[in-house]
């Protein structure tokens, strides 16, 4: 791994290097990205930094300052070629007194770079029993407050599944705890609207762009229906979901095989799509 913070790449990143202060340590004060990286290069980060910004400005958070984060990101990068790696970028509220309340300090910027393992060629989904609140303060940032994946995420893997799916407090379906949901029915694609408290993912987008999809909101329990279901994220790229719950499905199946490889193009045309 390889972390800078505040201008300065660290020698050693295992060592001390953010307040213990730091609002989003004690708090979860904080917005964060999380970029794949192919050979070397960041792929869709000028998409990833847009919503970062996005993010921080619906927390109250000032915006990063956008070249001073590409420096971060080039230098964790710099003579330090992999095929495949992750970069996680993450803005805090910094330095400010032990509560809710923010101090007079600047932010916290810290771009850390590590080793990506390939996705699996499908996983095991289940139904978490908490719902995402779609009209909640946070819906559709992307923070560090994950408490709420981290407890869903335990749960599913107790489940003997990959990933935890949320319905929201409609009881349609929105998200996983990392990922975006499509799901196949009478080989129509289709996914949650923005409007379900889902994030806006950028493997999501770039779907919608370059396959198409419908965007409904429909009862979670659409997915008994569903010919196919496949997961979208910056980590998995179009993966087939085998297992939902205790049903079975075809992974991939034949429209989400199309998808892969519209994927795949996409992918392959650049790296600022």
């Amino acid at each position: 791994m390889r972390a800078w913070v505040n201008g300065w790449l660290l020698q050693d990143p295992a060592a001390p290097a953010v307040a213990v202060a730091d609002h989003g340590l004690t708090v979860g004060d904080g917005v964060f990205e999380a970029v794949k990286v192919v050979d070397g290069r960041p792929f869709a980060l000028t998409r990833h930094l847009q919503r970062l910004a996005r993010s921080a400005r619906g927390l109250g958070l000032p915006e990063p300052e956008e070249q001073f984060v590409r420096e971060g990101v080039a230098a964790v990068l710099e003579d330090h070629p992999m095929p495949l790696g992750k970069l996680r970028i993450t803005l805090t509220g910094g330095p400010a007194p032990l509560g809710s309340g923010r101090g007079p300090g600047e932010p916290t910027v810290v771009v850390a770079l590590d080793e990506l393992e390939p996705p699996a060629p499908h996983v095991a989904v289940v139904t978490v029993p908490w719902p995402r609140n779609e009209h909640g303060a946070l819906a559709g940032l992307k923070t560090t407050s994950y408490g709420e994946n981290v407890l869903a995420l335990a749960h599913a893997q107790q489940q003997g599944a990959d990933e935890a799916i949320f319905a929201n407090t409609a009881g349609r379906l929105c998200e996983g705890t990392g990922t975006n949901v499509f799901y196949v029915v009478d080989g129509e694609v289709r996914t949650p609207t923005l409007a379900s408290g889902c994030l806006a993912g950028v493997t999501r987008a770039l779907v919608l762009e370059w396959f198409g999809a419908a965007e409904v909101d429909e009862p979670i329990g659409v997915v008994e229906t569903a010919d196919e279901v496949f997961l979208t994220s910056t980590t998995r790229d179009v993966q087939p979901v085998s297992r939902w719950n205790q049903r079975r499905l075809a992974a991939p199946g034949p429209v989400t095989r199309q998808v892969q490889e519209a994927w795949r193009r996409g992918e392959a045309a650049g790296l600022e799509p």
